[in-house]
């Protein structure tokens, strides 16, 4: 069993002992401190949770908690991590949590924390919580100041709303085209949100798998190919123009092609940003260990990109003093400013449709647009070691000769193909990405730095 304390919130397993999971009294002790914290900022907190079996519980908990220690809640019931945030600024709450574990399997729950702009807290206020959680003092209100409890399932649609009111996104050119579409919805609140999209935006046809919100997700619930051979058999067999995986909390987005092949998830980003920069000139962001494909994307339209360190608030951050028009991260998160900022599979779906619809080509024929590389993702777990930090100036002093980018980790740029070295946040890992446009280089510079990396661990 695992519990997590993280800045970004805390996330474990369900069921053991209390120290290790995210008990019921972990759950508590936590929605304790994130109140002591968010209290200046506000009195209204916004609460929403994906389909998974532990959420109605841990949510109760979490309500309970807030209302003692007198703050307000909105809760939204069944929603993803994009609309949560989008409630937060519309009812101009001082925060919000999310009651989803994301990606990780059906057993791990997690409560991820938002600040008053509906974004995911700061590394310096993660941090403050984590101590107020560990302090465990905190003071709850009299009888007579309790908070109010407001429930209101409604805010899936005004999402959805939101979305077709944004001028880049054409429901005419969509329904015009007459698409069929095959939607995972991996038996969380995606098989919600999704099909309610594409009808708005007007798809003629729609083919549902794993829509049902049981919480037992059918199959591995991160949105990577070896998960999703069912749904690309089905694309295949229906003759669908395109189709959409998400993850249990819809904020990650795998496009399947027409063929019924799914290519990766770090060209969502890309897709969705070349129709973005061909109808809006600006810049775009993604994180050091996304591909580099946006880069070019962004370059052949005339703008500039940038990297920020991994941690879609980082990316999030960078994109304000950037300006960008566009962004995101290469595990198929889109973050459109022009509706918040925030990873949207929503979003992201609107756009990839509407730039189908009106390009009138097929999602393979856009993609052989673009340059094709190849990403390997691989991590060194350490039991014991010296000190990381200083085998990554090792690392670093033998790629001297080449351009180094030390804001998260290291990167080495060889210019077509790159090095991405960093050190886990929470765990005794060290990530090692590469990516170049062979497959077998980008695993000859994945083998080549492991190697290196491994004579310095003891």
């Amino acid at each position: 069993m695992a519990l997590i304390n993280s800045i970004s919130g805390i996330r474990g397993t369900i069921g053991g002992k209390t120290e290790d999971n995210l008990s019921p009294l972990n759950v508590v002790k936590f929605s304790s401190a994130y109140a002591e914290f968010i209290k200046n900022s506000g009195e209204l907190v916004v609460i929403g949770r994906d389909a998974r079996k532990s959420g109605k519980i841990i949510s109760d908990l979490v309500i309970a908690t807030l209302l003692s220690a007198g703050l307000n809640v909105l809760d939204i019931g069944l929603a993803t991590t994009p609309t949560v945030e989008i409630a937060v600024i519309k009812n101009k709450a001082a925060g919000g949590i999310i009651v989803s574990a994301s990606h990780n399997p059906k057993n791990w729950n997690a409560l991820k924390l938002l600040n008053n702009k509906g974004e995911f807290l700061s590394s310096a206020d993660g941090l403050s919580i984590s101590k107020l959680f560990n302090k465990n003092d905190i003071i709850f209100t009299e009888i007579d100041n309790l908070g109010s409890l407001k429930i209101d399932d409604t805010w899936t649609d005004e999402h959805i709303n939101l979305i077709l009111g944004l001028p880049i996104v054409d429901q005419e050119a969509i329904k015009k085209a007459n698409l069929r579409v095959v939607v995972d919805g991996i038996n969380s609140v995606g098989g919600i949100a999704v099909p309610k999209l594409l009808e708005a935006l007007g798809v003629v046809e729609i083919d549902k798998l794993n829509c049902e919100p049981t919480g037992e997700f059918n199959h591995d619930a991160e949105p990577l190919a070896k998960n999703l051979t069912e749904i690309c058999a089905i694309v295949r067999d229906k003759k669908a123009d395109i189709g959409f995986a998400v993850d249990p909390d819809v904020d990650r987005l795998a496009v399947i092609d027409e063929k019924g092949e799914l290519f990766s998830e770090e060209y969502t980003l890309a897709v969705a940003s070349d129709y973005i920069l061909q109808n809006k000139k600006g810049n775009t962001v993604s994180n050091l260990s996304s591909s580099q494909v946006l880069r070019d994307v962004t370059a052949d339209a005339g703008g500039q990109y940038f990297a920020s360190a991994v941690g879609e608030i980082n990316v999030v951050n960078k994109m304000k003093e950037v300006d960008a028009v566009i962004g995101g991260e290469g595990n198929g998160g889109v973050i459109y400013p022009d509706l918040h900022y925030g990873r949207d599979a929503l979003v992201g779906i609107a756009l990839i449709l509407t730039y189908l619809a009106k390009s009138g080509k097929t999602y393979s024929e856009l993609l052989k647009s673009y340059p094709k590389y190849y990403i390997t993702k691989n991590k060194i777990e350490l039991s014991y070691i010296a000190d990381i930090n200083e085998i990554l100036k090792i690392i670093k002093n033998r790629y001297n000769d080449k351009k180094i980018i030390t804001i998260d980790g290291i990167k080495i740029d060889f210019g077509k193909e790159w090095i991405h070295i960093r050190k886990s946040n929470t765990e005794p890992i060290i990530r090692i990405y590469t990516e170049s446009a062979s497959k077998e280089r980008a695993e000859y510079l994945s083998r080549e730095v492991i190697n290196e990396i491994k004579k310095y661990i003891i």
